[in-house]
């Protein structure tokens, strides 16, 4: 599982650069690739820094691939056992980094693009998020319906983990929003820090622009099937993952169902590689009985792999 947007902090990554060589390589040619200072920003940058969309989709992307090929040397059985790969949102593009749709400075680009493709359409069409919790999808939906009056936008647009339902659309429906929910008995509303409003209609200018770029970079068959953000079905042709690229934009991210379709198909043990643990978080409210585990770093990745059984001797990564 690969974390996204959200899940950024100071000072990540700089444990996998300072101690594995692939980890320097890796971070220094996205240095290179993107034209700025990425590791300035993520290992001296402030928060105000990082929750910039252009800067924070590409150090996410770079940080979780980095910490991808470090574990995989480390542990090169660990993914010919894996199964399946999942990422949350832009995380998606870090799974399929690491199923092998396309290499490191592909994606590079490509969460380089849709960081600014983003960007521009939220300052274009203006808008903000807010996690909901407590109300179910159907009372949810009934609630927005009520904030779209005068044509303000009002989606429901990541379905985390029951009872946890993110919403996103202009200013004044998601403040309206947040005062109706917080109206309702044994329900919880929080007004995200975020630069837009995400996976909403409001981004589908991004969508649009993303899909030319889609179109034009080299994308492959997958090894492992990618359970994708849209429909939270596993995927692995070429042509269908950039379909779906496209479409995560501005729809919605179906997270839990995501994880329930891999629960379906028996997989008992989920593995988050990326900055923080948003991810371990949320799988333990869909499914506490399975074995969760985080890399973030080099301490995690050591006692993840660890309790794993795939550690290898390998000091020059």
């Amino acid at each position: 599982m690969f974390p996204g947007q959200g899940s950024q902090y100071p000072g990540m990554g700089k444990s996998h650069y300072e101690n594995y060589a692939q980890a320097r390589e890796m971070i220094d040619q996205a240095n290179e690739t993107l034209g700025f200072d990425l590791k300035n920003a993520m290992f001296n940058g402030s928060e105000e820094e990082l929750k910039q969309t252009a800067v924070t989709q590409p150090a996410i992307f770079t940080i979780s691939a980095a910490l991808y090929k470090v574990a995989a040397a480390h542990s090169p059985e660990l993914w010919k056992r894996a199964a399946f790969a999942a990422g949350h949102s832009l995380g998606e593009y870090s799974a399929l980094f690491a199923a092998g749709a396309f290499d490191f400075q592909t994606g590079l680009k490509l969460v380089k693009y849709r960081g600014e493709f983003i960007s521009e359409a939220c300052k274009d069409h203006p808008g903000t998020m807010a996690a909901i919790l407590g109300i179910d999808r159907e009372a949810l939906e009934n609630l927005c319906a009520e904030c779209r009056t005068g044509g303000e936008v009002c989606q429901m647009v990541n379905f985390n983990c029951p009872g946890q339902i993110v919403v996103a659309g202009s200013q004044k429906a998601i403040g309206e929003l947040v005062q109706k929910a917080s109206l309702v008995s044994g329900a919880k509303a929080i007004a995200l820090s975020v630069s837009g409003a995400f996976h909403s209609s409001l981004v589908s200018d991004a969508a649009l622009r993303m899909k030319e770029a889609l179109e034009k970079a080299t994308i492959v068959d997958t090894r492992i099937p990618v359970i994708t953000n849209c429909d939270a079905r596993p995927t692995s042709k070429a042509h269908e993952i950039r379909q779906k690229l496209f479409a995560q934009i501005d729809h919605p991210v179906l997270w839990e169902s995501s994880i329930r379709h891999a629960l379906d198909q028996g997989i008992d043990t989920f593995v988050e590689i990326g900055p923080g643990r948003v991810l371990t978080g949320l799988m333990r409210k869909i499914d506490r009985k399975m074995k969760s585990l985080n890399i973030d770093d080099a301490d995690s990745m050591a006692k993840a792999l660890a309790e794993l059984g795939q550690v290898q001797s390998s000091a020059q990564i």
